[in-house]
């Protein structure tokens, strides 16, 4: 229950895949609207409590247990407004929907501390400086591009942050992939943080990285158009995991095209022309686009849905492997 523009009045028992967890990291994923650090003062000042009563931010969590949470937002304070350009599709008294381009990193973090579409929002419009994380609910990777949807209000953040835990926010995306698919599925297998290299993610299996925590993720993909040696597939996303679809392609066998990180080194097909190697060397980033974004509007109550056509890089690179493949 929110009720007005600056305070929060949450609830939610801890799950038994959380015991073993500290109190503040069991807030986080409760409560992922809020910033670890927003949430250790909250802890500290008594507004998160523990079966109701003060916690500490390193206690243990058994399961089972109630947190509650009541306060009062404040402006973050350390992230400035700044006039950093991105294209907004739509925008009401509740919602903006952002059409990202490559290279706009979505938050402020370790390396790329202003300059970013969060500092961009802020100056944009000033009331969501009290909205969680500039009302940010979702995000892309910096070289992914497309559909994003920010809340302007609280009662918007709180509906669409419940929208994704619930998965009733639909996210189409587009990707080209290495490799030659022959048709669709599913991909369920969880992800969690990389054991030995924590800027990365992985697939984890249950019991086999001991003291690596892991979170269900789930990926439906279809093929759209099969080449030569690539493919053009659309992935669905219903659980959204830092890296989730670079993930599961790379773990099918078919990672994204440009895709440093999970692609390993570039693959090509026997006979390819001089224009598709050329093409495919020069990709500047992973060949992914957030396509289709949908969702129930916070205010209204109906569902609305919204379509980003494929930006010009992908677009070229897909003439390209059409060419290629009917030449063959």
């Amino acid at each position: 229950m929110l009720s007005d523009q600056s305070e929060i009045s949450l609830q939610a028992d801890v799950p038994t895949h959380l015991s073993g967890s500290r109190l503040d990291q069991a807030a986080a994923e409760l409560f992922a609207a809020y910033s670890r650090t927003r949430l250790q003062q909250w802890i500290r000042d008594g507004a998160l409590q523990v079966d109701g009563r003060t916690g500490k931010t390193r206690e243990k969590m058994l399961g089972g247990e109630c947190l509650t949470l009541n306060a009062r937002l404040e402006a973050e304070g350390e992230w400035l407004p700044q006039p950093v350009p991105f294209e907004i599709i739509f925008e009401d008294a509740s919602v903006i929907v952002v059409n990202k381009a490559a290279g706009l990193v979505v938050h402020p973090g370790a390396g790329n501390p202003d300059g970013t579409l969060l500092n961009g929002l802020l100056y944009h419009c000033e009331q969501l400086a009290t909205v969680p994380r500039a009302g940010i609910v979702h995000r892309l990777d910096k070289d992914t591009t497309g559909l994003m949807v920010v809340a302007k209000t609280l009662e918007a953040h709180h509906s669409l942050t419940t929208q994704l835990k619930d998965r009733s926010v639909k996210r189409h995306y587009r990707a080209i992939v290495q490799g030659v698919m022959t048709g669709g599925g599913t991909v369920d297998v969880p992800i969690g943080r990389h054991p030995t290299s924590r800027t990365r993610m992985a697939v984890l299996r249950p019991g086999r990285e001991a003291g690596s925590r892991y979170r269900e993720a789930i990926s439906h993909y279809r093929l759209v158009e099969r080449f030569a040696g690539h493919s053009h597939v659309e992935v669905a996303l219903e659980t959204g995991r830092t890296h989730q679809i670079r993930v599961h392609m790379a773990h099918l066998g078919y990672p994204l095209v440009g895709d440093v990180v999970y692609g390993g080194r570039l693959r090509l097909s026997a006979g390819s022309s001089a224009e598709l190697s050329t093409a495919l060397r020069e990709f500047p980033r992973q060949a992914l686009h957030a396509l289709r974004l949908s969702f129930i509007h916070p205010h209204s109550g109906e569902t609305v849905e919204w379509e980003s056509s494929l930006p010009e890089d992908m677009q070229q690179l897909l003439d390209v492997l059409q060419r290629e493949s009917s030449s063959v």
